[in-house]
């Protein structure tokens, strides 16, 4: 059974959640069962000590994780590990209760309270939900999760989403701070566990909308260039021993003369920042990223049609299977106001074909060849 959405209205992107708790400093002694932390798609390549930093905050961490390692207290699929250790999705971190604990303190010391008007706020995001699952259409510049100087992030709202007393949601993906569109988020642990074993075994399919600088040479492709991560970037380099396959399909939707391009892309891997690194490495970077497209892809308009701020990368549609095993969730996010502006602008257009999922190109793909600008 298929479980379709698509919501045509537009979410608010301006939200404003109570601050997020205070973290702990003062670690609990043990005193219950080990818990689980489930690596996700996007921590895949994290070094662990980083990972447990990130999930418990540095505080939680600092001081105490090199001696939960020595004594065996963190394991990685029950086996011992190193702080150096890289993580891959669907992996099963144990940490001591000290972890947990310090957590919910931290928590407890400062709860989250919502408005009503927050919650509906919260809710305008939502674009499926059943009782295990709900897909949200994440607005551009709100981060997944916390972090070093973010204050506001999705999973600061994931309790405003569910009723109070209710478990708490579960991310179990994540998208970039600038990237918009489906996340899905599981409403038990169980479903979480399910969600995490699929992007692990690859039976998720993305499908992302994007608008490029520039025109790919072809009108459809297999990008294939292994990365690694450099600080807040990730790199190609086959020589490092770090480096991970990375595989992007890619199909032209749409052009602009030879400036800009509407293209469809599939990542076959979930590495960080793929699709913005790949299709910067082939000349086409992405309209509005700082990271990877630098000044030349800070287009500010075409002619006196002004383009839309901010990183041009959409997670238009996402299919995974359903964690009761019935079927599959087939969710389509529509777009936010920058993109639609800039589709307005570039007079880009799309039938139902732009949502089908991006195939392996054919053995001589099609060259785009002169295209001539539309007169703006």
């Amino acid at each position: 059974m298929e479980r379709k959405a698509s919501k045509e209205t537009v979410p608010e992107s301006s939200l404003s959640p109570t601050d997020a708790a205070r973290e702990s400093a003062t670690l609990p002694k043990l005193s219950v069962p080990c818990q689980p932390l489930v690596v996700t798609d996007d921590e895949s390549g994290l070094r662990l000590d980083r990972f447990l930093k990130k999930r418990g905050g540095t505080a939680a961490v600092h001081g105490a994780l090199h001696k939960w390692l020595r004594t065996g207290q963190v394991r990685v699929d029950g086996r011992r590990a190193e702080a150096g250790d890289r993580l891959e999705v669907g992996q099963s971190v144990r940490v001591p209760p000290a972890f947990s604990a310090s957590r919910d303190e931290r928590d407890a010391e400062a709860p989250r309270t919502f408005t009503e008007a927050a919650r509906r706020r919260a809710r305008a995001m939502v674009l499926y939900e059943d009782p295990l699952v709900m897909v949200l259409n994440k607005p551009p510049g709100l981060a997944a999760q916390g972090g070093t100087g973010i204050r506001t992030s999705v999973d600061t709202w994931l309790d405003a989403l569910v009723p109070e007393g209710a478990e708490s949601p579960r991310l179990t993906h994540r998208l970039d701070r600038a990237t918009s569109g489906a996340l899905i988020v599981a409403l038990t642990a169980k479903a979480a566990a399910h969600l995490a074993a699929s992007f692990r075994d690859r039976r998720v399919r993305k499908l992302y909308w994007g608008v490029t600088v520039g025109v790919p040479t072809h009108a459809e492709g297999r990008i294939t260039r292994p990365l690694v991560r450099r600080g807040e970037h990730v790199v190609e380099d086959a020589e490092s021993p770090n480096a991970k396959e990375a595989v992007t399909l890619y199909r032209v939707v749409d052009t602009l003369g030879d400036r800009l391009a509407f293209v469809a892309l599939c990542p076959l891997t979930g590495r960080t920042h793929q699709l913005r690194a790949h299709m910067a490495l082939e000349g086409t970077p992405l309209v509005g990223d700082p990271l990877y497209g630098k000044a030349e892809a800070q287009v500010g308009g075409i002619g006196r049609c002004a383009l839309g701020a901010g990183l041009h990368l959409h997670a238009r549609r996402l299919r995974i299977p359903h964690p009761s095993g019935d079927g599959f969730v087939d969710v389509t996010a529509p777009l936010f106001p920058a993109m639609q502006a800039t589709f307005k602008a570039c007079g880009f257009t799309h039938g139902p074909e732009a949502d089908t999922w991006v195939e392996e190109p054919s053995a001589n793909p099609r060259t785009m060849g002169p295209r001539k600008a539309r007169g703006r």
